[in-house]
């Protein structure tokens, strides 16, 4: 089942083009990862898919119903936490979590049990009577996320839930985010750290001037860029015949020869290791440590997007 449908949208801001003609598609079940340098457009479509910003052109169906200001039976199903915390500095823990979570739950009895359930899963159960200002950042993004959670949405939007925290923190957080998920909320995550999206998003589109400029698998973006494997070996008697004979085993993209270390770069996403190994022993070649690197999300974010600065 689809959850968000985007087709055909576009968004502009007089002469500028924040989306254009953009389309794509989340399913139900997905952690699904939005990426983009700045300005590609990520924030102007996650405010037009909850109806936030009126657009030009394009239809967004979420949940299979057409999303427009007043769809207040979908948007009660859906939590957003934005970058920026938005808490009250007036209320406790408890409180803030309370009073977001009775936005949507009325029942007084069936929202003290959500708020009990979220305080337990993000771990703030011995931080319920402080005020935000007493709390770490690790913390603060923590009650962000209850607040934008306690009510049990179907669909979660994240956007840098894990800006400006400490390891520990970001760490908890990526585990409730997989727990989420795996008790059945949709998530669309937004995050400049490539990592964090390569560790827990199912599929990821890559945003560039309002269009989705590439679509998949972390595996499938990888096989779409000329950087593949990159292994690096200690050998110590390679000729120049030797040297010319790798260069041309298939996939071998480049290869370096450097104070008896050899580096052997393959492409398009290729796996070369076993044949450099095969080729190393069948033609008795001293050599010590090996080891291989798969291109990283950062290497295909940076290839699609190109590494010119953006403001």
């Amino acid at each position: 089942m689809s959850i968000v449908k985007v087709e055909n949208l576009v968004k502009r801001y007089k002469e500028l083009t924040a989306l254009d003609h953009l389309s794509l598609e989340i399913q139900e079940g997905e952690i699904f990862g939005l990426l983009g340098p700045n300005g590609s457009g990520k924030t102007t479509l996650i405010n037009c898919i909850l109806s936030l910003l009126k657009y030009d052109k394009g239809d967004i169906q979420v949940f299979g119903k057409e999303m427009t200001p007043s769809s207040y039976d979908t948007k009660k199903d859906i939590g957003i936490v934005m970058q920026n915390v938005a808490v009250y500095n007036e209320l406790t823990v408890y409180e803030n979590i309370d009073y977001f979570c009775s936005l949507y739950i009325s029942d007084k009895k069936l929202r003290k049990q959500y708020v009990d359930e979220v305080i337990e899963f993000v771990g703030l159960r011995e931080f319920v009577k402080f005020v935000p200002k007493k709390l770490s950042g690790g913390l603060l993004r923590r009650l962000n996320i209850a607040c934008g959670i306690a009510h049990k949405p179907k669909l979660i939007i994240l956007d840098e839930p894990t800006v400006a925290v400490d390891p520990q923190s970001r760490n908890n957080i990526l585990e409730g985010i997989k727990k989420l998920n795996q008790n059945g909320a949709t998530i669309i995550y937004t995050s400049h750290y490539m990592e964090e999206v390569e560790q827990i998003c199912t599929r990821i589109a890559i945003l560039d001037a309002g269009r989705v400029i590439a679509l998949g698998t972390k595996e499938e973006l990888k096989s779409m860029i000329s950087l593949g494997e990159k292994i690096v070996i200690e050998a110590y008697n390679l000729d120049k015949k030797n040297f010319d004979e790798i260069k041309n085993i298939p996939n071998v993209e480049g290869v370096e020869y450097h104070e008896n270390i050899l580096t052997v770069r393959s492409n398009g996403g290729k796996s070369n290791l076993s044949n450099i190994v095969e080729y190393i022993n069948s033609n008795q070649i001293s050599y010590g440590k090996i080891y291989s690197e798969q291109p990283t999300l950062n290497d295909v974010f940076l290839e699609i997007t190109g590494k010119k600065l953006r403001d």
